[in-house]
């Protein structure tokens, strides 16, 4: 299992390209299940979780070309349902959690599917009712095999409905809205995630014949039509790695320049770095962070503690939250961190505590940090990953560190975040795969 060795204290500078959007790249590429025709998506990032997900649609039938770096072709005329009931099936499937949304387009076009219980990242319970209360709504019935640890769903015919999710779930909304798609009548799914990769599917699934409307509410309207013909999709910059370069200038004190981020759909995320006192400019597309030797947490009006919580869209993304953690603790000042949408994200606190973070975990989903400023040294370490944010987090901490730090199971970075290591060197990094 491959490892970073990181030499800390080093300065960044210069430009560098947000990749493609992990969140969205997992939807979108389920849903070229939706249509027997040709399907071309663009500025597909190059990591472990997409990857995987294309090589298991390509063993399931779907005539897979890659026409160039992050553009590929993907045509589903024959999808082979047997391999469903594969070994081979079972344990990829098992291992990427984004497989779940392939049961939407599956039992929409094809009248059934069977997934196993998915995985990812181990960041405590991460419900499925919400996908399969949707898609039972609309008609199809699910089966859960304990023996053999999968969901077996079927469906003879789709039809339209209300329904009132139980969350806001994003690969939930996803996975209803594209059973609802070629289901019969009008589905209404109100308490829809509405963040904007979830708005990218539904202009990806309308450019595809389909008639979704309500489009960035919490409140879709789906006209259901018969079948769904091939488009051209281009993923937007992946708004975590941008979050992630903007915590990673500020906390090694480098000057940054993030190109084409797609500033419009970053909601909140820029202001809730300035709350910590990050400066940042936005120049055209691009976001510059310039040289910080310090910066200082804001308080709330009334003189008391920050506070920087999750929520779901327009809210802050919980992705973002790890990174908005070990950044603080650089800064003057103290915030919470009120983690509320998984219940074991910030687990990995002890590791910054270790290296010297003076940080304080109140519970499994708030954590207090006590900024030091620049007398914050913290000391190399050897750690592992368990996630992927917290990976990416250690890594922002271990670049700061003074002395070597060495990162084991990267493979979860390499999970969210492509060539992290080559793309960093080249801003004057020293990060070696080992």
């Amino acid at each position: 299992m491959a490892s970073f060795k990181i030499e800390g204290g080093r300065q960044l500078s210069g430009s560098i390209i947000p990749q493609g959007a992990k969140n969205e790249a997992l939807q979108v590429i389920c849903a070229v299940l939706l249509t027997p025709e040709i399907v071309t998506i663009s500025n597909i990032p190059d990591i472990l979780d997409v990857n995987n997900l294309i090589s298991l649609l390509d063993d399931m039938g779907v005539e897979v070309t890659r026409l160039k770096a992050n553009t590929y072709t993907f045509k589903s005329e024959n999808v082979n349902l047997d391999y469903l009931q594969t070994d081979d099936f079972y344990l990829k499937s098992a291992s990427l959690r984004g497989s779940v949304m392939i049961v939407g387009p599956l039992v929409a076009r094809f009248g059934k599917a069977i997934i196993p219980k998915p995985g990812g990242d181990k960041i405590g319970r991460r419900r499925l009712d919400t996908h399969f209360l949707g898609i039972q709504k609309l008609g199809a019935e699910f089966r859960y095999d304990a023996d053999a640890k999968r969901y077996e769903i079927e469906a003879k015919k789709l039809t339209g409905c209300y329904m009132l999710l139980d969350e806001a779930s994003v690969t939930g909304t996803a996975n209803i809205l594209m059973a609802s798609v070629l289901a019969e009548g009008i589905t209404t799914i109100y308490n829809a995630a509405c963040e904007p990769y979830l708005q990218q599917l539904c202009k990806m699934l309308n450019s595809m014949g389909a008639d979704i409307s309500g489009v960035g509410s919490n409140l879709l309207t789906v006209n259901g039509v018969k079948s769904l013909k091939g488009c051209a999709h281009r993923i937007l910059p992946d708004m975590i790695e941008v979050g992630s370069f903007i915590g990673m200038a500020a906390m090694t004190a480098s000057e940054i320049t993030i190109k084409n981020v797609a500033y419009n759909e970053l909601g909140i995320i820029p202001d809730s770095f300035r709350r910590l006192g990050i400066q940042l400019e936005q120049i055209g597309d691009d976001i510059f962070i310039p040289k910080q030797e310090c910066y200082a947490i804001e308080s709330f009006i009334d003189g008391s503690i920050m506070t920087i919580a999750d929520a779901p869209w327009p809210g802050l993304t919980p992705d973002l939250l790890s990174v908005f953690l070990v950044v603080a603790a650089k800064a003057n000042g103290s915030v919470l961190i009120h983690q509320k949408m998984f219940e074991s994200r910030l687990f990995f606190v002890d590791k910054l505590i270790d290296m010297g973070a003076q940080i304080i975990l109140c519970d499994p989903h708030r954590a207090t940090v006590i900024g030091q400023g620049n007398q914050l040294h913290l000391r190399a370490s050897t750690m592992s990953s368990p996630d992927i944010r917290a990976g990416i987090a250690l890594l922002i901490a271990a670049l700061c560190a003074e002395g070597t730090s060495i990162i084991h199971n990267i493979d979860q970075i390499d999970r969210g975040y492509q060539d992290i290591d080559k793309r960093l060197n080249a801003l004057g990094a020293n990060i070696q795969r080992i």
